[in-house]
């Protein structure tokens, strides 16, 4: 009797312990869960993915080398500053001319500190755009924060060492500028815009939608005077707008959604259809039967759904639609059309994207919450197949291995699926949900049984 008696105290000792366990890991749990949603906690996540990042590149830097685009950068920065001319007044150039702000402040240091300036640069930039995020300290913004830095992780090798590492974090700290301090908005809408077009999608939009459209354009013209002058003073201002007319002779590049059809035509070896090497632009096109139609089409869409998104908006905004979600819908329709409709398909372009979400999530309240919540998802998703693409499997693609393929083609897929979406929500903005739903519900009742 004994025994069995030390026994069952045994099994209620080791039964008490095991539950105190329990107990004090979900108290732990229950302590560190809050954590992660304060805006410490990202900005820690935030530190140690730059210490990461130099880390990485500590040994590029200390080499003097230079990773992605940047050698090209250099080349044009060092071209410049030893008097062998001026890309961009000297001859024509693929970007707008304020995108020698960042190509030349990299360079000031000297050209073995490129890549160190243009790290330091593109991590205060960064910064910036996490501090105008987190501002509000609320749970949308603390959610931001946390998607911006999945950007910056998804889409390292380009957010890193291309220009749209300066565009995205400008764009951002700029929408959150928009209702407080348009002009200061506008200039730096204005400025990211002559350094890499596509955020001209936002200014549109702010100039159909917001009240403070007149403070917002008088930045912009002040800005573009600036430039304009800018280039007369350097001896030639005829080539101000030579970055739009470089890429009408392109091909469908290889990666762009557009040529999705043509990248299963070469890859299944029908006639004529076939993956070559552009070696004036250092990029893969692809060619096959009809492909001009989609050349020749690609600009048209471009324009329709850039039109058609505003004219939306205009009309959501009469109707008393919120007018800083329906700015941030119209732009994203816009981005993801400049993507999904383009000839060229440059895994940076996610970048166009991605920071209209992030920062829709520090500013929409409500449904519209739960719907960017969604569509960052996606895209972040999105982000992260660009990536695996470019650089991770970009031989295999040009090789038009099948399992490269059907990834490619995923992504390109997932764009289309969020440009549906996106122009879903500016319909329903414009009309309203139940209107919509009235049409949906007559015409299916109009259908034959």
């Amino acid at each position: 009797m004994a025994t069995i008696e030390r026994t069952t105290t045994r099994g209620a000792t080791l039964a008490e312990r095991a539950q105190a366990r329990a107990l004090r890991h979900t108290r732990q749990i229950a302590t560190l869960a809050p954590r992660w949603r304060e805006a410490r906690t990202v900005w820690i996540a935030f530190g140690i993915l730059q210490g990461a990042t130099i880390v990485v590149l500590a040994g590029h830097m200390l080499a003097g080398d230079t990773l992605g685009d940047l050698p090209l950068y250099r080349e044009w920065a060092m071209d410049a500053f030893e008097g062998r001319g001026i890309v961009g007044i000297d001859e024509e150039w693929v970007y707008p001319l304020l995108a020698w702000l960042p190509i030349g402040f990299a360079n000031l240091a000297s050209a073995p500190a490129y890549l160190a300036m243009w790290i330091a640069m593109i991590g205060a930039l960064d910064a910036l755009a996490l501090r105008s995020l987190l501002a509000s300290g609320s749970t949308r913004a603390i959610i931001a924060g946390w998607a911006w830095l999945g950007m910056l992780l998804a889409l390292a090798p380009v957010a890193l060492l291309r220009l749209e590492g300066v565009t995205a974090p400008l764009v951002i700290v700029a929408i959150a500028l928009l209702a407080r301090r348009p002009w200061v908005a506008g200039a730096l809408l204005a400025v990211a815009t002559w350094i890499k077009v596509w955020p001209a999608a936002l200014i549109g939009g702010a100039l159909v939608v917001l009240h403070e459209r007149m403070r917002i354009l008088q930045a912009g013209l002040v800005v573009t005077a600036g430039v304009v002058v800018v280039a007369i003073a350097l001896g030639n201002a005829g080539l101000l707008g030579s970055f739009a007319m470089m890429q009408d002779d392109r091909n469908l590049q290889l990666e762009a959604p557009l040529a999705t059809p043509w990248v299963w035509m070469a890859m299944l070896d029908v006639r004529d259809a076939a993956v070559f090497q552009n070696v004036a632009l250092a990029t893969r096109e692809v060619v096959g039967p009809l492909d001009g139609l989609a050349k020749e089409a690609s600009t048209p869409l471009m324009l329709l759904a850039t039109i058609a998104a505003l004219v939306l908006a205009q009309v959501a905004v009469r109707r008393g639609a919120d007018r800083h979600e329906t700015l941030l819908t119209a732009a994203l329709v816009v981005t993801v059309a400049m993507f999904a409709c383009n000839r060229v398909g440059s895994p940076q372009y996610m970048l166009w994207i991605l920071p209209v979400a992030v920062a829709a999530l520090a500013t929409v309240d409500g449904v519209a919450q739960r719907w960017w919540r969604r569509m960052t998802a996606v895209l972040l998703s999105t982000g992260l197949l660009t990536t695996i693409i470019f650089p991770i499997a970009y031989m295999a693609l040009v090789d038009l291995q099948a399992w490269a393929v059907v990834l490619l083609t995923i992504r390109n897929v997932l764009l289309i699926v969020v440009l549906a979406a996106a122009a879903r929500r500016m319909v329903v903005l414009a009309i309203g949900r139940s209107t919509l739903d009235a049409v949906r519900a007559s015409r299916a009742g109009g259908l034959p049984g």
